[in-house]
């Protein structure tokens, strides 16, 4: 990425509220499920999440297509930041910003700790590949889904071969 020399050494293990711009940008896995719909159930506020992806995400990738002009394609798309992240209920256990706010460490398949990129995806948190966009989608009811936690043995299905690199992600 572009930014990285301007981040600092470790960021993500300050505070979220001593990150900056760019620094609370990175702390995305980039995992996509914040950016697949929800249903809340009206009498209860239950969540059900769905694998229906924004117009704007790309299925095979998790990344949005037009992240700076989203907002102005997709006008209820959330802007997370540090004064509603502990109050969006929504997001994944496996959430860098989730854990963050909590005063928890990053998972080693986080880019940021393991260096690679695609290591959300073989841990099983990403939803690439596992998502309909809301454009092919018809009814959210349909599309109700729990995801599943991430998967244990990924470094070594990622040594065997089994995922899209070769290569596992090695720890610092």
């Amino acid at each position: 990425m572009g930014h990285m020399s301007t981040l600092r050494e470790r960021f993500w293990e300050l505070p979220l509220g001593e990150l900056d711009r760019a620094e609370w940008e990175a702390l995305c896995d980039g995992c996509g499920r914040c950016c697949t719909h929800k249903i809340e159930d009206a009498d209860t506020g239950e969540i059900e999440e769905t694998n229906v992806s924004c117009k704007l995400l790309d299925t095979s990738t998790a990344r949005c297509r037009d992240y700076r002009n989203r907002k102005a394609f997709v006008p209820d798309c959330l802007r997370l930041t540090m004064a509603i992240v502990k109050d969006v209920p929504w997001l994944p256990t496996t959430c860098a910003y989730r854990l963050r706010a909590a005063g928890r460490p990053l998972p080693e398949w986080h880019y940021l700790i393991c260096g690679d990129r695609d290591a959300v995806h073989r841990a099983g948190v990403s939803v690439a590949g596992r998502v309909i966009s809301e454009t092919d989608a018809g009814p959210l009811e349909h599309h109700v889904i729990e995801w599943s936690p991430p998967r244990q043995g990924w470094r070594e299905a990622a040594a065997q071969g089994e995922a899209s690199r070769e290569e596992p992600c090695e720890a610092p």
